[in-house]
């Protein structure tokens, strides 16, 4: 007689479902495929949605920490070549760290009085533009004062249908708006501007200590990642694509919005537009921004030139120029500087921008291409996230 092995987790698993008082051995369902793919499925969910919930909740602090590790990856090279020629890298960090502060300075310092002018000219602008509108659309004006009009009609005659409120005795008190007041905002400003320079002197004092101290963590990161040669040489790795993709990032990224900013000022200077060199300054910032940034200075530089030129032509002729600088430095000079091995496709950056702008709003939208290759540097060497890295890839 010959005795036949039986494999009864099937029949214990439908005997389950048969009867809800049953038990399973919970080592059979562990073993079990499905389950496993279930429940690693709902704790990466719910591990996302805490990471979500995190960045947003504790930005205050996350943000600057990101931003003085950009900044930190483009001042390394300089602070790199002092220690080459016998500088401490604590010295060589200050003199780097002191120079850009002054430099910063110097620039905003010498911007203050074509931003004042700005801010004098703002009345004049208003009043031109409400000028503008009442000479050249009054039809419009009268299309609007007629609808005012039939508005005002149908809430009189509303308020002669409707029955009238039954009578409490009560007197009725109409609350009052406060007057504006000047004094608030000003104090509102103060405050904003004071949490500025505190965040931004924060930032200063950690992006020190991050060049102080070279290779310091990328040394224990390696020696944290595990006993084993393997885990230590993808660590390595992971961290060396991590840091070529950041510093050629942020050094063709300043290059281009120097050159937009240069741009944008000889061209806006040659066809007369008040305070220049403003414009050409918020130019560069706002290129950094993938897609959005020529949006936006486009379509502030129509503004601008409708505000102080008071007609169409100007205002397309500004714009139009701001848009050709824009265009020729994100079609042709971007590409040329930034190679492929570290390019994401378009649709990727653009939800990338979507999602960090949603998490940490302006200043999401200003990192989420850095953060996207660091994202993709991590997945292109982790087996189980492959998959996503070629997704972010081209």
């Amino acid at each position: 007689m010959t005795l036949k092995a039986v494999d009864t987790r099937d029949g214990e698993r439908q005997s389950a479902i048969r009867d809800p008082h049953s038990t399973i051995n919970p080592q059979s369902a562990v073993r079990d495929p499905q389950f496993v793919d279930v429940r690693s499925a709902a704790l990466t969910v719910l591990a996302v949605l805490a990471t979500i919930l995190v960045l947003q909740y504790a930005q205050s602090m996350i943000i600057p920490i990101v931003l003085a590790l950009l900044v930190s990856y483009a001042l390394e090279p300089i602070v790199a070549t002092l220690a080459r020629w016998r500088i401490a890298r604590p010295i060589g960090a200050a003199i780097v760290l002191v120079a850009m502060t002054v430099a910063g300075g110097s620039l905003l310092y010498g911007l203050r009085t074509e931003a004042n002018a700005i801010i004098r000219e703002l009345p004049q602008a208003a009043r031109r533009l409400r000028e503008k509108m009442e000479t050249d659309r009054p039809s419009t004006a009268d299309a609007i004062r007629q609808v005012q009009k039939a508005a005002t009609e149908l809430e009189k005659a509303a308020n002669a249908a409707a029955p009238p409120p039954p009578s409490t005795g009560a007197q009725r008190v109409q609350v009052e708006p406060p007057p504006f007041n000047v004094s608030d905002y000003l104090l509102w400003g103060s405050v904003g501007a004071a949490a500025a320079v505190g965040q931004l002197v924060l930032i200063l004092f950690l992006v020190y200590f991050l060049l102080a101290s070279g290779d310091l963590y990328r040394r224990k990161m390696v020696k944290i990642a595990g006993p084993s040669l393997t885990k230590k040489k993808i660590t390595l790795q992971i961290l060396s694509e991590i840091d070529r993709q950041i510093e050629r990032f942020l050094l063709v990224q300043i290059f281009t919005s120097t050159v937009v900013a240069v741009a944008t000022w000889l061209t806006f200077r040659a066809l007369g537009v008040n305070q220049a060199g403003v414009w050409g300054v918020l130019a560069g910032i706002f290129n950094s921004i993938p897609y959005f940034g020529p949006v936006l200075v486009t379509a502030g530089t129509a503004a601008v030139g409708f505000l102080q030129f008071g007609n169409v032509q100007m205002a397309i002729l500004v714009s139009g120029a701001s848009l050709l600088i824009t265009s020729l430095e994100g079609f042709l000079l971007t590409p040329w500087l930034t190679s492929r091995a570290s390019s994401m496709n378009a649709v990727a950056v653009f939800i990338g921008l979507l999602f960090w702008g949603w998490v940490w709003n302006v200043w999401g939208m200003l990192l989420a291409v850095p953060m996207l290759m660091v994202i993709k540097a991590i997945c292109d060497h982790v087996e189980d996230f492959k998959p996503i890295g070629e997704l972010l890839g081209e």
